[in-house]
């Protein structure tokens, strides 16, 4: 039975899959909002620091709805979590602290927890994947993100028997290294977003994020620190994509790659070496080989999340998740000049960007996850901009849930 067809059975059934989200920003509001036609699917509980936006949310929610029901509506996360009322939660922050937080609360009530929440699942999703599974519980990212997406073409690809050499997306925003919240602030507004989001999109880290998740979720790696990030389209993309023996950019195939030009798809490159496929796929008009573009236009964010909630409820399965142990990080990296005794701060904000690396890069030269720059963090001396943070450069929070999380991931992985 398809997704749909067991969610219009809990529609006649009156036994509707009831959701809790935490952050009703952009994401968050277009999700509840979304929910209000999706059967067998309700909204129970909405939670934001900013109640304001969080009654915005619950209010257009049940004026869409044709049969009222109670919706809990708070600035306190573990209220919400904690409901009766509440069997799977969405994380709509974006924050790495507060998606820990989230995590262990969903953990101890034993709900299901999806996330739109790509910087915390970076930074602790090993550990965290391991302890839900372990309680029977379901933890995943998010149908829809980039990551996901890119991953449903990835296993459509190796469940046909195609060898994978690329899988990565389109950019979607222009890369401004030194982008920060002052110099998003007009266009933020324009776009009724978080300028803290947009800097992060800008800046790079969302998208080092993104291919970092998906590289944890395939074994597949960056090529080189960074990615190459090359300006391409679907006629040109498999080219550019190569070895560099054949005229591309490459070193190697297995790799995560973004590219400017095919926003906002996502894409896998793929080859056959048997000759019978390597022709049907030029006969049937895939491109004209021997690597092949396997391209998804778009990816619908946050309205493709309610998918991922009736995975994990309906079937106890996800939609993306950790192999294992990480196999890539998003490190630290100064946009701007800093000096000794200076406070720090994290994603989306004026000090540091994300840069992708594999984790084997990030042990060697004791980079910092940028998840970990959370809290009061501070530089123990000066840094320049351009420059990758080391756990010589600052002092780390390990005061916060993120750190400690991160702390027993590393234990837990050692070897």
């Amino acid at each position: 039975m398809s997704i749909y067809q067991e969610l219009l059975s809990r529609e006649r059934d009156g036994q509707p899959i009831k959701v809790g989200v935490v952050g009703a920003g952009q994401m968050g509001f277009g999700l509840i909002s979304q929910i209000s036609r999706i059967p067998g699917m309700e909204v129970r509980g909405i939670c934001d620091v900013n109640i304001e936006a969080a009654e915005r949310a619950s209010s257009y929610y049940q004026s869409k709805l044709t049969k009222k029901h109670p919706v809990l509506v708070s600035s306190d996360y573990r209220k919400v979590i904690q409901s009766d009322e509440v069997e799977v939660i969405v994380d709509a922050t974006g924050v790495p602290e507060v998606g820990a937080n989230i995590s262990l609360e969903a953990l101890i009530s034993r709900k299901h927890l999806v996330l739109l929440n790509v910087e915390v699942d970076i930074t602790i999703g090993s550990i965290m994947h391991n302890l839900f599974t372990s309680a029977g519980l379901v933890y995943t990212g998010s149908a829809g993100d980039e990551p996901a997406a890119t991953l449903e073409l990835y296993e459509f690809a190796k469940t046909m028997g195609l060898e994978v050499l690329v899988a990565g997306k389109g950019k979607n925003n222009p890369f401004i290294p030194n982008a920060n919240p002052d110099t998003c602030k007009e266009e933020a507004a324009q776009k009724h977003m978080s300028a803290h989001m947009l800097a992060a999109f800008q800046d790079g880290t969302k998208t080092m994020a993104e291919m970092n998740l998906l590289s944890n979720a395939t074994g597949l790696i960056p090529d080189k620190i960074g990615m190459h990030g090359v300006e391409a389209n679907l006629e040109t993309v498999a080219d550019k994509l190569n070895l560099q023996e054949n005229g591309g950019v490459l070193s190697q195939f297995g790799v995560v790659e973004y590219v400017n030009g095919l926003a906002p798809g996502v894409f896998v490159i793929v080859k056959s070496e048997l000759e019978p496929v390597d022709a049907e796929l030029r006969y049937l008009k895939v491109g004209k080989g021997p690597h092949y573009v396997l391209y998804r236009p778009y990816h619908l964010a946050s309205l493709e999340t309610p998918i991922t909630i009736a995975k994990a409820v309906l079937q106890h399965d996800t939609s993306i998740h950790p192999l294992g142990a990480p196999v890539s990080e998003t490190v630290a990296v100064a946009k701007r000049d800093i000096q000794a005794g200076e406070a720090i701060d994290g994603i989306g904000g004026y000090s540091v960007r994300g840069v992708l690396e594999t984790h084997q890069e990030m042990k060697k030269n004791s980079h910092i996850p940028i998840g970990l720059i959370s809290g009061n963090i501070v530089a123990k001396r000066s840094i320049k901009q351009g420059q990758f943070l080391t756990l010589d450069d600052v002092e780390l929070d390990p005061t916060t849930t993120v750190w400690k999380l991160r702390s027993l991931q590393d234990h837990l992985f050692s070897n």
